[in-house]
């Protein structure tokens, strides 16, 4: 066999190379950009025809102008090791494990709650049965609203959420549920009652403490501040305070706990665009990570357990570039500005919910579709949980089988339509590509914003976030009013039938009424000298430098009741009032 000599690479001849291959990528660029135009030419021709839709001037949420059509001239992946690289390596915008989906499919966290402790018991079991393998527990709106069931009126009860305001009552709703072994996360803002509840419960049953895994999902109070007012408890500055001292808790006695989820989706839902919600989460990020800095705790440490929680709407494209971006924002963030040297702090880890906002009272059977994209949405982005709407919840509380629905939603996607095969299989497009850099241009003005107002307390305590997200929320619902923001069976496709009226979750009537009487019976009965030293030693902490939430702990295995809590800690911070701006 003959082999061809092979040619010896001098300098010159490398040179020589580089050039012709330089000269030869101008020249395709030249032919690409004329191609470009003739076809632009064309195009324009076309649509100047009458096809209005094709031919308007197309944004995104976040205002990002949408071309209809992407080439190499946008994205040519010349800078491919800088901006995407491979997944688990900075800078992330891959995903954030090497395997990703491919290893280890997302948790199946549905939100779930309703009457008393025995009904989320027997719902949660039914969702563990039906392939759920992760827990969620979200409590009564007097929960929220920091009373016991008792200082409530009866029939609000447990319709949005289960009422649970002591450690039995949570031992009661985790009855056979393995607390010790399965992931759980409470929606549970300051001061983290449910959490110590649970707490309670572990070591009733004997688990340590370092078997309890989970997240405290609403310990974002800057968001409540700014967006959901019912959950906020405690006055900014005590919330602040409770915050740091909850997470040094958890670092030193519940280290696979997650003690931060920042929550973007608040931002998002109460109006912000996808590009602002994911700003200001970041910018609350870098708040909470330098106030437990400032309080003495170790970045690397704190860090690791940060968790991010994101409304992920039916903007499917804009959805999927906002968490790519977020992703190597954040991993940019905790590496320069943060100072993390522990690669696992550049995790950007998020839960993702399917966007209730973007559901409708009419033809709500047409929300499965929704709720189906919206969860795609947030599997090409490399979510690590998910939870699905189910397709009732514009009209009242889940109802079994839409609940069902929703669970078999994410099973079909990972099981039939094979999603979890290809790890990042978007990337490399020019349009998300193009649209990711975009969304992290847009991202980082956000940042800019509130950094100039001297971070994120101090953008929130001013107003200035509150501003911008109704001023983002005004312009989106005049978009929908005029048309301009097509929603299928509300300003199109209307067949004119009335929305259906709601058929509401009541939990049975008798026993919400032993539930309650139950309770009082409970703080009766309990040893109330010990109870009071608690209420003591938590007012005390309060007042004084001792951790706060350590003395909630103890207060919750003492008796002393949520409502009782919540109240000894408002007399000694203040009470939750969010700012009203116009």
């Amino acid at each position: 066999m003959n082999e061809r000599p092979a040619t010896p690479i001098t300098p010159a001849a490398d040179a020589a190379a580089d050039t012709g291959a330089t000269a030869g990528a101008t020249a395709g660029a030249d032919d690409l950009r004329q191609r470009h135009a003739d076809w632009q030419a064309r195009y324009g021709a076309r649509i100047g025809t009458g096809r209005e839709i094709t031919g308007r001037e197309i944004t995104n949420r976040s205002r990002i102008p949408v071309k209809p059509l992407y080439t190499p001239l946008d994205w040519s992946g010349a800078e491919y090791g800088e901006r995407l690289g491979m997944p688990g390596e900075p800078p992330f915008t891959r995903g954030i494990y090497d395997s990703m989906h491919r290893g280890r499919t997302w948790t199946q966290r549905q939100l779930i709650g309703l009457g008393t402790p025995g009904d989320y018991n027997t719902r949660v079991r039914m969702l563990l049965d039906q392939g759920a393998n992760a827990i969620s527990l979200i409590p009564c709106n007097s929960v929220f609203r920091g009373v016991d069931c008792d200082q409530s009126p009866l029939p609000l009860l447990g319709t949005c959420g289960t009422v649970i305001n002591t450690t039995d009552h949570m031992e009661a709703a985790l009855d056979g549920v393995p607390v010790g072994e399965i992931s759980t996360a409470l929606n549970d803002p300051s001061p983290f009652t449910l959490f110590a509840f649970l707490l309670g419960t572990a070591r009733r049953r004997g688990i340590g403490w370092d078997k309890v895994t989970g997240t405290a999902n609403q310990s974002d109070y800057i968001s409540h501040f700014v967006a959901n007012h019912m959950f906020y408890r405690l006055s900014l500055p005590g919330a602040r305070r409770v915050f740091v001292d909850h997470v040094a808790f958890c670092r030193s006695h519940v280290p696979g706990w997650n003690p931060v989820s920042v929550v973007g989706q608040h931002m998002q839902q109460a109006g912000a665009t996808p590009a602002e919600a994911m700003g200001f989460t970041l910018a609350t990020a870098i708040q909470y990570a330098e106030d437990c800095v400032a309080a003495g705790q170790d970045i690397d440490h704190v860090l690791r357990r940060f968790t991010f929680f994101f409304d992920i709407s039916i903007s499917f494209f804009e959805e999927v570039a906002k968490f790519r971006a977020g992703r190597r924002i954040w991993a940019a963030i905790a590496r320069e500005r943060l100072g993390a040297k522990d690669p696992r702090s550049w995790r950007f880890k998020f839960h993702g919910q399917t966007s209730g906002v973007d559901l409708t009272r009419q033809q709500p059977l047409n929300n499965i579709a929704r709720v189906a994209v919206q969860a795609m949405a947030g599997i090409f982005s490399g979510l690590q949980s998910m939870h699905t709407d189910s397709y009732d919840e514009a009209i009242a509380c889940p109802n079994e089988e839409p609940a069902r629905i929703a669970i078999a939603t994410q099973n079909i996607l990972r099981e039939e339509a094979h999603l979890c095969d290809v790890i990042d299989p978007l990337g490399g497009s020019y349009y998300v590509e193009s649209l990711t850099d975009a969304m992290e241009a847009e991202i980082r003005k956000v940042l800019d914003i509130v950094e100039a107002a001297g971070g994120m307390y101090k953008a929130v305590e001013s107003g200035l976030v509150q501003r911008m997200i109704g001023a983002s929320a005004l312009e989106h619902q005049q978009k929908v009013e005029a048309g301009a923001e097509k929603v299928v069976g509300v300003n199109c496709y209307n067949d004119g039938s009335a929305a259906p009226e709601p058929e509401s979750y009541r939990p049975d009537r008798a026993a919400m009424e032993a539930h309650v009487q139950a309770f009082r019976a409970f703080r009766e009965g309990r040893d109330q000298q010990a109870a009071q030293r608690a209420i003591d030693a938590l007012a005390r902490a309060a007042s004084g430098s001792e951790n706060v939430y350590a003395r909630v702990v103890e207060a919750a295995e003492a008796g002393v009741t949520h409502g009782e809590i919540v109240a000894c800690l408002r007399r000694e911070l203040g009470f939750g009032q969010p700012l009203m701006v116009a």
